[in-house]
This record gives C-alpha cells, structure tokens and sequence, in this order.
C-alpha cells in the first residue's frame, strides 16, 4: 500500500520512511505543505494514507485538512502533532483527520495506527484476502495456496495484495508502478513485468494461472 508522508524535520522524515518501507509499504516523502497539497489534488488515487505533520512550511497539517476534505478527498490522514492541547486535538478531527499521533512517539505505534487506518477502507474488507485456493494476510504477511506457504518479497507481497483487492480487474503497468514504487525511483522500465513474472513462478510455478497478461494493457488477476 502507498503512503504520502508530509514533514519538514529531515531526520524524522527519513526515519519513517526507512521504517515504513522496511515494513513493506511504499512510501513518497513531501516536506512542503503547499506542495503536498497539489500533490494530492493530483494524484489522489495513488495514495491509501497521508501521514501530516502538524507545522509545515508554507501551509500548516489543519489547513491541508480542511482543504483535502473540501476537495472531497477522502484518503485517510494521520497528523503528527508536537502540540498535546485538547482543542488541537479536537480542532483536527473536526477538519478532517483520522487520527493523531502526538510527539515524542515510538515507531511500534505509529505502525500500529497506520494498520488500523490501513484496515478502514470505503468499502469493509476482511482482514485475510482470499481468492480461490490463494490466503493473504497483510497483517502476519503469510500468503498460502492450497494451503501450502509462500514465500515472497516485500515487492512481491505487495503486488499480490493489490491484484487481491482489485480482482478480475485489468491492471496497468503504470497503475503497478504508481502504487508500488514511490515517485523518486528511477530504473530499468520492465521492473513490473520482472517482479509480476517472478510472483507468477512462485504461485503456480507454470503458465498464467493466476496472473493473466492482457497484451498492450497490463495484468489481471483471475478468479
């Protein structure tokens, strides 16, 4: 899943992101909050959640809100706030926000507030994905198939999980990479195809049983 984390305090940024992308989410880091914004008008379905710092330069995390609600956008919002005061708090949940972390927190806690935004989509979705003989748990980050278990990147984890969630939906090769590679990467043009080709041989090891190829277009995943 994709994550848009907007804050200014460099260290801080880079340290959640390593750890966010450790834990198999993919992560673009905005430290401007104007920028941010146009960001999210723009590419609002690229994102699952926004993480916001509270002070930014700019445009500060309750206007960002406010705005992003008002656009209709409603991609969940963590905000990171130094500031501890009720009516900050309130204030927040009333412009927008999810949810908050205040400052100083441990990494252990926003990861477990970032699952739980995580499992709030518009539509309820069970916490195992299930498709035919295939299991994924995004929790535990088990996949099985009949059963049997299947070991798989973090890459390939999280190309499986979005086909799961997207079933019988053809998938762009651009869709792919949007969603699974944050917006700095810069490599060789077929990593999709590279990283869908190595999740086909793991899942049913020949043919495309599971993962179909639509020529021109991308991929689907049929049940």
């Amino acid at each position: 899943m994709k994550i848009l984390l907007i804050e200014d305090e460099q260290k801080l940024a880079d340290a959640l992101k390593r750890g966010l992308e450790l834990q198999g989410y993919t992560v673009d880091l905005i430290p401007d909050g104007k920028k941010a914004l146009t960001r999210i008008s723009l590419h609002r379905s690229d994102y699952d959640l926004i993480i916001l710092d509270l002070m930014l330069p700019s445009m500060d995390g309750h206007e960002i809100c406010k705005e992003v609600r008002a656009r209709g956008i409603s991609i969940p919002i963590l905000v990171l706030t130094a500031r501890a005061e009720t009516d900050t708090k309130v204030r927040l949940l009333l412009a927008g926000a999810d949810d908050y972390l205040v400052k100083p927190f441990s990494f252990a806690e926003l990861s477990a507030r970032v699952r739980a935004l995580m499992r709030r989509p518009n539509e309820s979705l069970p916490e195992v994905l299930r498709r035919d003989d295939i299991e994924l748990n995004p929790v535990t980050r088990r996949v099985t198939r009949s059963g049997r278990d299947i070991p798989l990147t973090l890459k390939e984890f999280g190309l499986l999980e979005y086909f799961m969630r997207h079933p019988d939906k053809v998938i762009s090769r651009e869709d792919l990479l949007n969603h699974l590679w944050d917006f700095n990467y810069v490599g060789f043009s077929n990593v999709v195809d590279v990283h869908v080709k190595n999740l086909r041989r793991k899942l049913d090891g020949k043919g495309e049983e599971v993962l179909e190829t639509v020529r021109g277009v991308g991929y689907r995943l049929r049940t």
